[in-house]
């Protein structure tokens, strides 16, 4: 699940409201160096959870680090075939942990268990461009649907491949992917998330000002066989009221050895389906939200392999994903936007998600909820312009089976996020 993930309705209003950007033309390149960026993102992160009834394991796991993700991306060399690199470091401090706190996945963990007191991992890629086509080489985070990078943590997820992208169309995206292996979040190894292969291609296209759609199709070896479609909807009612509409589905099969699958019972492989419809409609400061999400077929959505971003879907949120075989979900949510009241940055969020009917190894009709408030607040000019500081908690609670681990989880985050472009 993802944990610090864009709201899909904010995206879904992005996605309405515009046309998708243009890459600067080839044509326009002014240079490897004159074109060149640099930017490093702080994250300060406190994260605690209390598993209020675990018999088994750790009653409470309780961390704080400190995590820089650096990004230098080159110009294009000027002429037909534009050439340019793409350099990524980053770096993970443990600022607070302990053998009894550890296990949040902010850090690797060693055989004693304890967390590690820093870690780092990096890459680079090579890129080329003509006209508005680009081909990258390399390390590189993914966001298509289908193999989407998590950044739910301290540092995020690290693919290794090949991706190409076009926007020669107006309006229209298209790209693919080739992607061999993958460093986990709190890891630095390559493979470390047992991928071994992931192919997709897919698009999307604004087909008017206020609707867009996209369709995707991914096949990540010895997993499953996965297609996506979008279709999304916003409407201006007045300068201040709007209504937005967006609708998510997965179709996942196994694929070779099922291996997701074949973990959960050793039998059935995977052929099912995961959508949901949500709807916002916002006045003035405020956006009320109601969501529908059901899995039908055999095994739950399953995804991790192919990134611990791929999982588009309106009830995925801090917790839970309530993705289980046969669930069906309900959410219901309020957000509140203070700059309407003369407090610009300041912003406030609750959500209610109840889960009923989950198939699992252990329950035919699991049941769980999660509510969740957050408060965030960027600062809007001065020497910290940009940072920004966020509460989140959600309650969790289940009936046995359903979530493995604990059917009772009180969380709660502090983030502190200050993004500093240096060129």
């Amino acid at each position: 699940m993802r944990v610090m993930k864009w709201s899909m309705i904010a995206l879904a209003v992005s996605a309405g409201t515009s046309q998708f950007a243009m890459a600067s033309s080839q044509d326009d390149s002014k240079g490897f160096v004159e074109d060149s960026t640099f930017s490093i993102n702080t994250r300060l992160l406190n994260f605690s959870r209390d598993f209020r009834n675990n018999d088994t394991g750790k009653s409470r796991v309780d961390e704080t680090g400190l995590g820089f993700n650096g990004l230098y991306q080159s110009g294009f060399t000027q002429g037909t075939i534009g050439v340019g690199v793409d350099v990524i470091g980053l770096l993970g401090v443990k600022l607070d942990s302990g053998k009894g706190r550890s296990g949040t996945g902010l850090f690797p963990t060693g055989s004693d268990g304890r967390a590690q007191d820093d870690y780092s991992k990096g890459g680079g890629a090579v890129k080329f461009r003509i006209s508005d086509t680009v081909l990258k080489i390399g390390d590189q985070y993914t966001t298509a649907p289908v193999f989407a990078s998590d950044d739910s943590r301290l540092l995020p997820e690290l693919p290794q491949g090949i991706s190409l992208t076009s926007n020669e169309i107006k309006g229209l995206k298209l790209e693919g992917g080739h992607f061999t292996s993958s460093v986990a979040q709190a890891q630095t190894y390559r493979d470390s998330l047992g991928l071994t292969k992931t192919d997709f291609i897919g698009g999307v296209y604004a087909l008017t000002p206020e609707v867009s759609a996209s369709l995707y199709y991914a096949k990540t070896e010895d997993y499953w066989k996965k297609t996506y479609a979008n279709l999304n909807w916003t409407h201006a009612l007045s300068n201040e009221q709007s209504l937005a509409v967006d609708f998510n589905i997965y179709s996942t099969k196994s694929d070779g050895a099922g291996l997701q699958r074949a973990e959960k019972d050793g039998t059935t492989k995977l052929d099912n389906r995961a959508y949901s419809l949500q709807g916002a409609y916002t006045i003035q400061a405020h956006t009320f939200t109601l969501a529908y999400q059901k899995v039908s077929g055999d095994g739950d959505y399953g995804y991790g392999v192919d990134g611990g971003g791929t999982i588009f879907l309106a009830n995925s949120i801090a917790r839970s994903d309530f993705n289980a075989e046969d669930e069906k979900s309900f959410q219901a949510r309020y957000d509140l936007n203070m700059a309407t009241f003369g407090v610009p940055g300041l912003s406030f969020m609750t959500r209610y998600v109840k889960g009923t009917g989950a198939n699992t190894a252990d329950t035919s009709n699991g049941k769980e909820w999660e509510r969740d408030i957050e408060a965030k607040y960027v600062i809007q000019s001065g020497p910290a312009k940009d940072l920004s500081l966020r509460v989140r908690q959600a309650t969790y609670r289940s009936s046995d089976g359903v979530y493995y681990g604990s059917a009772s989880i009180d969380e709660l985050r502090l983030i502190a996020q200050y993004p500093l472009n240096i060129l």
